[in-house]
């Protein structure tokens, strides 16, 4: 079998440190970078977007530095329907998406397997704060935190399926941050000093509003703000792009901190209360991908992880019948969110997870 791999080459730190590692290593490197937008898009804004021209002349430039092949993937539409489309409709429906995941599943384990094996190329790799490794006993690849809890980011990976597991590799899974620049200097690698990309990496200049309301072609509707007794507080803007929990951007001045509780979108009000009113003690997940091991048929105790920067909460997830879960927290958990992951997690190991629906 080829020692040939396919590492996704953004033109940032970590993936430039992960081609480097590999390539160490005695595989045969091809670094590819996926154009994901146009390029009137990635060439105009001041904003570092997730394709920018920047970003793979970086990336070029490392891989000449390394003295391996680059390539550029060009994904614009596939991009615009898994990722783009998924992120406005989402918000249309008063449900708070994650990207990342969707391109996770869609782009970097989706297009980009699929163009390994058009290069014959049996493995890819990303920079992802992971790891990776087969259980034997349960023949089965499972998925673990990153060695550095401070960088998992595991949970993005939830839905990855055994096949794509198989044949992925997250070369930084054993390294911290600091580690992974130093390495990064001492390469002599372009990349070494670049900030990491922010989190909604398709938005210019952060303005999410903005972006839905043009997306969407939606002029804002203003409306009540009322609190969950149905006494009205000020108005809103137009529903768009608030989320459960949100604190910051209300107008409103009463005295005691107030949060988004719910979108009330059939009659455009916004419902908000405090920080205790957030807290619930149960969610129904849908679409669960069991990830390390096999699905459970009964009831199984785990910590559940409601968002990327949640801390996992005791918890018992019991299977049902659809593909689906139901979550009973041992304490309740504030701000759970429709649209967004529960990831299971038993130690550092991640048990599965999926979509919550309600």
């Amino acid at each position: 079998m080829t020692n040939r791999i396919v590492v996704a080459m953004s033109g940032g730190v970590d993936s430039s440190v992960a081609a480097a590692l590999l390539h160490e290593q005695g595989f045969e490197v091809i670094g590819v970078t996926m154009q994901l937008w146009g390029k009137d898009v990635c060439s105009s804004s001041g904003t570092r977007l997730c394709c920018s021209v920047r970003d793979a002349m970086d990336a070029k430039a490392v891989a000449k530095r390394l003295g391996i092949r680059h390539e550029v993937l060009e994904l614009e539409q596939t991009f615009r329907t898994h990722i783009i489309d998924y992120f406005v409709e989402s918000y249309r429906e008063g449900l708070t998406p994650n990207p990342c995941i969707a391109c996770n599943d869609h782009i970097k384990f989706g297009s980009l397997l699929e163009h390994a094996d058009r290069l014959e190329a049996p493995l890819i790799a990303t920079g992802h704060y992971a790891r990776i490794s087969h259980d034997g006993e349960r023949d089965r690849a499972i998925l673990r935190r990153a060695a550095d809890p401070r960088k998992d980011q595991s949970y993005v990976l939830f839905n990855l399926t055994q096949p794509q597991l198989t044949r992925a590799r997250f070369p930084l899974g054993e390294f911290g941050k600091a580690q992974v620049r130093e390495m990064a200097r001492a390469l002599g690698l372009a990349t070494a000093e670049k900030p990491d990309s922010q989190d909604v990496c398709f938005v210019r200049d952060r303005d999410k509003n903005g972006f839905l309301r043009k997306e969407l072609k939606v002029a804002d509707e203003p409306g009540p703000i009322i609190d969950v007794t149905g006494r009205a507080l000020g108005t809103h803007q137009g529903l768009l792009g608030y989320t459960i929990g949100q604190r910051e951007g209300l107008g409103l001045a009463v005295g005691t901190p107030l949060y988004v509780i719910r979108l009330d979108q059939p009659n455009n009000r916004l419902i908000v209360g405090s920080n205790t009113e957030l807290l619930r003690d149960t969610l129904v997940a849908e679409r669960v991908n069991w990830v390390s091991i096999a699905p459970p048929q009964t009831p199984i105790r785990a910590w559940a992880k409601i968002r990327s920067r949640h801390e996992p909460a005791a918890a018992e997830i019991h299977p049902l019948h659809d593909g689906g879960a139901r979550v009973a927290f041992d304490e309740p958990q504030s701000a759970i969110t429709p649209g967004q992951a529960v990831v299971f997690y038993e130690g550092d190991l991640l048990l599965g997870g999926g979509w919550i629906a309600k």
